[in-house]
């Protein structure tokens, strides 16, 4: 087998070891072994209420005979749709302490997104926020969910919380609503976590079973669900712990969910890597930055997984109401390029280092970062962790690796990369190469071993830390009546990475309302797939068999938004 160098190891921070002992058991194991060693310590916090690990063990084994009893069998799919809140936790840990397979999903999904998904992985279990509920309940015949759990999210809240939300003032209603929706035709999620539940023996899952399916949009907007294991994600977990030597497990380490779980960027740094550490999580339902400062002041975070867009608005935030960020001691950044004119500010005013992270959901998720140390490379996604490896080839011949230091396609290889998609061994097939992973991005790296990506083959935009698919957004747009074809392109964004920004031929040269057809589109996309901007063109520049060239769109809108 090929073993290609790895000049990064000489720039890892002291502390960080060149290679990790291969992992064993499973995810199931993570719980119990914090709950073990520190069984009164904090596990989760959410609106201030405390849940102690000893607490959330008990409650993971009671959720698990609960899902068993309703026939929840090893290898079953089980969705989850949940926002970050503490049933997700236990729900997460149930599902694999049965041996059955997460599936995640995000919540603020249209019906018809969701929908593409269940298709897909055919999950017959699903464990779902109240306000998804009847989304769910209306799919069509062949996809109807038998066994469905509603989880209402403020029952998790202390009850002062839950009795303010009931208070017959405007406020207090607006809040409750955007929460909880009262469902019908499901099992409660009390139901499945009875008090009075005893818990039953289940086989343990073994380290190569498949643990979660993680969706990614791909180039074409058709889902594709990575298959990761426990081992995938064991050791992505323990790369993780061995990149911040600083951090010590155990009571007194504060990790902050303000990244959506059903991420797989947030699932690993904010799910499974904390409950590794016998972490205090500290659950955000969404991201809002005096809710997160609330916490800070009281519990600073140690470990703050987040992306730029979070980072600014957190160090604003934190001038504008004087309320210090002081002893965040690592934030990582990760899903989009991240401005070295934040990073200063962010390190003066927490005390500890911002620094840039690399992953895609294939590879559970993470493959790099810069050192928490003085010798981290500004514009660059840093070093592959430990036990990773990674060579730089050439696109069109991925046999064939680039000179060093030139620019080529990223393929690695690794314990965290995954094994391929979800029933689709044709798509498997077609990113790897000799077992090695195409990441589909194009990157040099330097002698020291600092990866710079320089562009994409993939044509995805990363908006918000989220991938959007150009083609998904072109097929909702080309729907419209006055819509004859359409053209979707990332542009840079100060705020989000990219913006995704559409270029329209439309019917017979009608005068359109561009604010109409946005309109239209939401009513099919979730919110951040929406153009933010619509151009109204004469054509389209395409090839010799008619396929528009994106790049060309992009290339002119940027000339056209930038005056040059």
């Amino acid at each position: 087998m090929y073993d290609p160098p790895r000049p990064w190891i000489a720039s890892y921070a002291a502390g960080v070891p060149a290679e990790l002992d291969p992992v064993s058991g499973s995810l199931v194991d993570i719980v119990e072994a914090s709950a073990r060693d520190y069984p009164d310590a904090a596990a989760l916090q959410f609106f201030g209420k405390v849940t102690t690990y000893r607490r959330l063990h008990e409650a993971i084994d009671r959720a698990a005979a609960g899902l068993k009893e309703r026939g929840v069998r090893p290898g079953d799919p089980v969705a989850i749709v949940l926002p970050n809140c503490p049933q997700h936790i236990v729900a997460f840990y149930a599902i694999l302490r049965v041996g059955a397979v997460v599936v995640e999903h995000n919540p603020l999904y249209t019906p018809r997104e969701l929908r593409k998904q269940f298709e897909d992985h055919g999950a017959k279990h699903a464990i779902v926020w109240s306000k998804v509920v009847a989304t769910v309940q209306d799919f069509p015949d062949d996809l109807r969910v038998p066994n469905l759990i509603t989880v209402d999210v403020t029952k998790a809240m202390p009850l002062f919380t839950r009795l303010a939300l009931r208070l017959p003032i405007a406020k207090a209603r607006e809040s409750r609503a955007a929460l909880h929706e009262r469902t019908s035709g499901a099992t409660s999620w009390e139901d499945v976590v009875g008090a009075d539940r005893l818990p039953s023996s289940h086989p343990k899952p073994a380290t190569d079973d498949l643990a979660i399916i993680q969706y990614t949009s791909g180039t074409t907007g058709t889902p594709k669900g990575a298959a990761l294991t426990h081992r995938n994600l064991l050791a992505n977990a323990a790369q993780a712990r061995a990149w911040v030597p600083s951090i010590v497990r155990g009571d007194g380490c504060v990790v902050y969910a303000v990244l959506p779980m059903f991420h797989a960027y947030g699932l690993t740094l904010c799910l499974t890597f904390a409950m590794s550490m016998g972490a205090r999580l500290v659950l955000f339902p969404r991201f809002d930055p005096d809710m997160v400062l609330a916490v800070t002041k009281k519990h600073p975070a140690t470990f703050l997984p987040l992306v730029p867009p979070i980072a600014d608005r957190l160090l604003k935030a934190s001038k504008e109401k004087g309320v210090p960020i002081t002893g965040t001691e690592v934030a990582i950044s990760g899903a989009m390029a991240l401005p070295h004119e934040l990073v200063v500010p962010f390190e003066a005013a927490s005390g500890g280092y911002l620094v840039e992270g690399y992953g895609l959901s294939e590879c559970s998720p993470v493959l790099m970062a810069n050192p928490v140390a003085d010798n981290r490379v500004p514009g660059t996604v840093g070093l592959p962790l430990p036990g990773t490896e990674c060579r730089v080839v050439d696109p069109d011949d991925p046999s064939k690796d680039v000179e060093p230091g030139g620019r080529g396609e990223l393929v690695v290889r690794g314990p965290q990369v995954f094994q391929g998609y979800y029933g689709k061994p044709e798509e498997t097939e077609a990113v790897f190469v000799d077992g090695w992973f195409r990441t589909g991005d194009i990157v040099t790296i330097d002698e020291a071993g600092f990866v710079r990506i320089v562009d994409r083959i993939k044509e995805l935009i990363i908006t918000g830390g989220f991938n959007v698919a150009p083609t998904e957004v072109e097929n909702a747009l080309r729907q419209h009546p006055d819509v004859e074809d359409a053209a979707v392109v990332g542009l840079p964004s100060e705020h989000s990475g990219e913006e995704v920004v559409a270029a329209i031929v439309v019917d017979g040269g009608k005068d359109v309302d561009v604010e109409a057809i946005r309109e239209f589109a939401r009513g099919i996309l979730t919110p951040y797939k929406v153009p933010r901007r619509i151009f109204v063109v004469d054509e389209l520049p395409k090839s010799l068999i008619g396929k528009v060239l994106r790049r060309q769109v992009r290339e002119s809108l940027l000339k056209l938004t930038s005056g040059t």
